[in-house]
């Protein structure tokens, strides 16, 4: 006879797209149900493409239905894991059901444009994907994606964001004059990023990238308070100087308690165009030295690329301008790395499945 052990353990041999261990292991299923002829399985994964998810089901369906004794089969996938239980109780982030950060302890390092094409990596998977510039000091999203704006106001009162290759947008860009410079002080650079976080319409979104200002300062950590935080991507360049700079990053998403999912080494390489000799002229191995140091996985090593910089300058990302590019398939790569990563660390506090009879 059929036993719920059987099932559990049918279930141990399928894996969700982009992980590398099955659903049972990795705390997805959270209810296993069976009455004789029917079995009800409820699952709670992390962010992942309507692709991902359709096959999962298919493959739990299939699997599942070749049981003796099973007549139907019941499949229901919904989103949780850190994301979802670490909203802010007093609302900030509503329609998010995850948040990462993508920072950088230094300036210069091309954390922005990563930003950028990670957001749209992560869209062309199927994801429903927002950019959050909160670099309120030098805003360059507006220049990524050729657009400011216009913000408009949506029924409820609250800011709608701007909508451009598929993302949904938002930058203090859209509000100041493009040449005018950002001359702030703390608590009012402090307040506007509320307003942002609170006053922001986000629409459905299966993660919001927020592009944090660089340093370790005041800006980013007190950001990083405000915002539920499932987990921070790292951008640097090879160089020690930089290396130096990202310990102190590191040091302060450990201490909000926010994980650190992977590092990206960008300008790592310089292909000449001529002749295909390749030059590391920012140094090398820095990204292998931190993950050495701190176990954490260098996820992406970004070249130094003339079109990835043309594409930016020109408000037309490199993923649309020429989606087959061998850098914007790296990108590809990175998202399915920071998802891992994402279902990695869920894995890590997702509560134990609830079997019942």
């Amino acid at each position: 006879m059929l036993t719920i052990a059987d099932i559990r353990e049918r279930l141990s041999e399928i894996r969700l797209l982009g992980t590398k261990v099955d659903i049972v292991r990795a705390g997805f299923v959270q209810r296993i149900g069976w009455d004789g002829t029917r079995i009800e399985v409820d699952l709670i994964v992390p962010p992942v493409s309507l692709h991902a998810t359709q096959v999962l089901e298919a493959d739990i369906r299939r699997s599942l239905g070749a049981l003796p004794e099973v007549q139907d089969v019941s499949v229901r996938i919904s989103g949780g894991g850190r994301g979802e239980g670490a909203r802010n109780p007093e609302g900030v982030l509503q329609g998010v059901r995850q948040v990462i950060a993508v920072a950088s302890a230094k300036g210069g390092v091309g954390k922005s444009t990563v930003a950028a094409n990670l957001a749209l990596a992560l869209s062309s998977e199927g994801l429903r994907v927002g950019l959050l510039d909160a670099d309120v000091y030098g805003p360059s999203l507006p220049l990524l994606f050729g657009t400011r704006g216009p913000v408009t106001i949506t029924v409820s009162q609250r800011l709608a964001p701007v909508s451009k290759f598929g993302l949904q947008l938002m930058s203090v860009g859209f509000f100041v004059e493009e040449e005018a410079p950002v001359i702030w002080r703390g608590p009012v650079v402090m307040s506007l990023v509320r307003q942002f976080l609170r006053d922001v319409e986000w629409r459905d979104l299966d993660i919001l990238l927020v592009d944090l200002p660089p340093g370790t300062g005041d800006a980013p950590l007190s950001l990083l308070q405000l915002i539920p935080v499932a987990g921070a991507v790292i951008v640097t360049t090879p160089q020690q100087v930089a290396i130096a700079d990202v310990e102190r990053g590191i040091a302060m998403f450990q201490r909000v308690q926010a994980p650190v999912l992977g590092i990206v080494e960008n300008m790592g390489v310089y292909r000449c165009p001529h002749c295909g000799s390749e030059e590391e002229l920012f140094g090398e191995g820095g990204g292998e030295a931190l993950h050495r140091k701190f176990g954490i996985p260098l996820i992406a090593r970004i070249p130094l690329e003339a079109h990835l910089r043309e594409a930016s300058d020109t408000g037309e990302p490199l993923p649309v301008r020429a989606p087959h590019h061998p850098v914007v398939q790296m990108f590809r790569q990175l998202s399915h790395r920071v998802l891992e990563r994402l279902a990695e660390v869920d894995r890590e506090v997702l509560p134990t499945p609830r079997i019942i009879n």
